[in-house]
């Protein structure tokens, strides 16, 4: 009998990083990651039927909506069928060893440096610029570089070989991102679902935008996210992009037909289980 294959899970970034922490807490270590250059590549990806599944990370609660990838959600053939809150933790790591008076440089994603400014600001350290954080672990692990460490996820140590020398380093510690698992179209609603993710476009008039949005009147909804973003091929013109909670199906379903005859365009992204917040 032939062995099944993993099932192959699309990521932004590369191996060890918190894309790669999400899939593995939403499906499990038993898959194979396809770590992606861009949101699109994951995308197309999925799309093409490469990988079965993707993660995109949406939302920071710190830095708000990733809006070009809410651009990338409404013009694929993607569907949200989950989502998932990580905390970021950012973490000191170096090769085995290593001790914090022998650290030269610090290595990693410019976002992440800027997280742990404080921290770092007790060290005369050279802080090297990288185009990712578990990049930054794995050259530093290929390379055998025991004057350098990097800053990323506990993951990247664990993969890599690296011992963490200071865990959570990071400035704010209620710093959060929200991913969404993505997949191809058109497939079963999960019969626990209690969120929606969606976008729609109102006529360009006074008072539109409430019309639209009283339709969740009287209902069971409860819109979490309400973020605007514009549309590049109507200049002043705006695509709306709601998250809403549900207790009742048959109540969604009854405003999402209400609101399509309310508006001039309504794509819903998809109907899933809500994730516990972090």
């Amino acid at each position: 009998m032939a062995v099944s294959e993993k099932m192959r899970v699309a990521i932004q970034g590369y191996e060890g990083s918190f894309h790669h922490i999400v899939a593995e807490r939403y499906f499990g270590e038993d898959i194979t990651i396809v770590p992606c250059a861009t949101f699109r590549e994951v995308a197309r990806q999925v799309e093409s039927g490469e990988s079965t599944y993707g993660v995109m990370a949406i939302e920071n609660s710190i830095a708000g909506s990733i809006l070009p990838n809410l651009g990338i959600l409404h013009n694929s053939n993607l569907q949200v069928v989950g989502e998932y809150y990580l905390h970021i933790r950012q973490n000191l790591m170096a090769l085995p060893g290593v001790r914090l008076e022998d650290i030269h440089e610090v290595h990693s994603h410019p976002m992440a440096l800027l997280q742990c400014v404080d921290y770092l600001d007790q060290y005369k350290w050279k802080l090297v610029e990288t185009e990712d954080t578990a990049l930054s672990a794995k050259n530093i692990a290929q390379k055998k570089n025991h004057h350098a460490a990097a800053i990323a996820g506990y993951l990247a140590a664990r993969l890599f070989g690296l011992e963490i020398l200071a865990p959570d380093i990071h400035t704010i510690k209620n710093n959060c991102t929200r991913f969404l698992i993505i997949r191809p179209d058109h497939q079963t609603i999960d019969e626990q679902a209690n969120k929606a993710s969606l976008c729609f476009k109102a006529d360009h008039e006074h008072g539109s935008l409430l019309r639209v949005l009283r339709e969740m009147e009287d209902s069971s909804i409860n819109m979490t996210k309400l973020q605007s973003s514009p549309i590049p091929s109507a200049p002043w013109h705006y695509m709306f992009h709601v998250d809403m909670e549900f207790d009742s199906m048959d109540d969604y379903n009854r405003v999402i037909e209400r609101m399509r005859r309310a508006c001039l365009e309504l794509h819903v992204y998809g109907v899933y289980k809500k994730g516990e917040s972090a």
